[in-house]
C-alpha cells in the first residue's frame, strides 16, 4: 500500500471515528426518552399492584389476565370480560371517524391552498395553523362552549327558527369527534398541501386534454401522486386520535371513555401501574402490528399500478 493509500485511509477512519462521536448525543437522547421508558413500562406490567400505588417487585401477569378476565373472587374462575375491548373497540372507531372527515375536508383544503398563487400560500397555511397558537385544553373548552345547550350553536338555530329547543351535542360521541377533528385537522392539511404543492399540474391539464372527467382526473392523476401525503396525513391523524384524553375527558364528560382516558384512571384513581402498563403496550403493540401489515401490503406499489 503506497503513502498517499495509507494517507486517505486513516482520514477515512479519522472521518467515521468523528462522525460515531457526533452521533452519540442523538443515539442517547432516543435510548433515554424512547427506548428506556418502553423498557420500564414493560416491567412495570408484569409486577404486582402495591396497596396504594406503585408496584411490588413480585412477577405477575395479573394485569394482563385482568385486561381479559374477571376473577370470582369464591372459586377464583375467570370470566371473560369485554368491557377494556369495547373501550378500545370505541376509540378505534372514533379515531377512524376522525381521519375520514379529516381527509375528507383536509383534502379539498390542501388542494385548494396548493393551487393558489405562491405569494398567497403562506396565508392560507397561517389560517389552517392558528389553532396551533393556543393551548390544547383551552381549544377543546371553546368547543364545548359553543355546542353546549345554551352555547351557539343552540342560540343561532333557535333564533331562526329551525328548532324549538337545544340539541344535546354536549357529552355525546358528537362532541368526542368534533374535538378530535378541530384537533388534529392541521396534522392531515400539511402533509397533503405538501404533496399537492410538488404536483405537476401539466399532467392534470393533459388528462383534461385527453377527455377525462374531474372525476377521472381526480382519481387517476391527483391523488395516486398524492398518495404519500395522504398516508402521511392519515398516520399523523389516526394515532394521537387513538391515544387522545383531554379531548374525550371534556367533551365526553367522562362517560365516554376512550383509551388514553383508561391509562390514566389506573395510574390515578384506581392506582393499578402494572394494569396502567399492560393497557398501553396493548395499545401500542396493536398499532405497530396494524402499521407492519399496512407497510407490507403497500411496499412497492407505485402509482403505476393504479389502474
Amino acid at each position: 500500500m503506497s503513502a498517499l493509500q495509507r494517507s486517505t485511509a486513516k482520514r477515512d477512519a479519522g472521518i467515521d471515528r468523528v462522525s460515531r462521536l457526533l452521533t452519540l448525543p442523538s443515539l442517547a437522547i432516543i435510548f433515554v426518552f424512547g427506548i428506556l421508558p418502553l423498557v420500564i413500562m414493560l416491567v412495570y406490567s408484569f409486577l404486582k399492584p402495591a396497596a396504594y400505588g406503585g408496584v411490588e417487585w413480585e412477577f405477575s401477569t395479573e394485569a394482563y389476565v385482568s385486561f381479559f378476565f374477571t376473577q370470582d373472587i369464591f372459586d377464583e374462575t375467570l370470566t371473560f370480560n369485554p368491557d377494556y375491548l369495547s373501550i378500545y373497540l370505541r376509540s378505534f372507531v372514533f379515531a377512524v371517524g376522525t381521519m375520514i372527515a379529516c381527509l375528507l375536508l383536509g383534502f379539498p383544503t390542501a388542494y385548494f391552498i396548493a393551487t393558489r398563487p405562491a405569494h398567497q400560500r403562506q396565508w392560507w397555511l397561517l389560517l389552517v395553523t392558528i389553532p396551533f397558537w393556543s393551548n390544547l385544553l383551552i381549544r377543546t373548552v371553546a368547543i364545548m362552549l359553543i355546542i353546549r345547550d345554551e352555547g351557539l350553536v343552540n342560540h343561532w338555530l333557535i333564533n331562526l327558527g329551525v328548532i324549538d329547543r337545544p340539541i344535546v351535542m354536549l357529552y355525546t360521541n358528537f362532541a368526542i369527534v368534533l374535538g378530535l377533528f378541530y384537533s388534529f385537522f392541521p396534522f392531515m392539511v400539511l402533509p397533503l398541501y405538501t404533496s399537492l404543492e410538488k404536483l405537476d399540474f401539466r399532467l392534470v391539464e393533459a388528462g383534461f386534454d385527453l377527455y377525462a372527467t374531474r372525476g377521472r382526473v381526480l382519481r387517476r392523476i391527483i391523488i395516486p401522486l398524492a398518495k404519500p401525503g395522504i398516508v402521511a396525513g392519515c398516520l399523523l391523524v389516526f394515532i394521537p386520535a387513538l391515544g387522545a384524553y383531554v379531548t374525550p375527558l371534556i367533551l365526553g364528560g367522562g362517560t365516554h371513555l376512550m383509551i388514553g382516558d383508561l391509562i390514566a384512571q389506573q395510574f390515578g384513581s384506581s392506582r393499578n401501574w402494572p394494569l396502567g402498563a399492560a393497557q398501553a403496550l396493548i395499545l401500542m403493540s396493536g398499532v405497530l402490528v396494524a402499521l407492519f401489515f399496512y407497510a407490507r401490503n403497500t411496499a412497492g406499489k407505485g402509482v403505476g399500478h393504479g389502474r
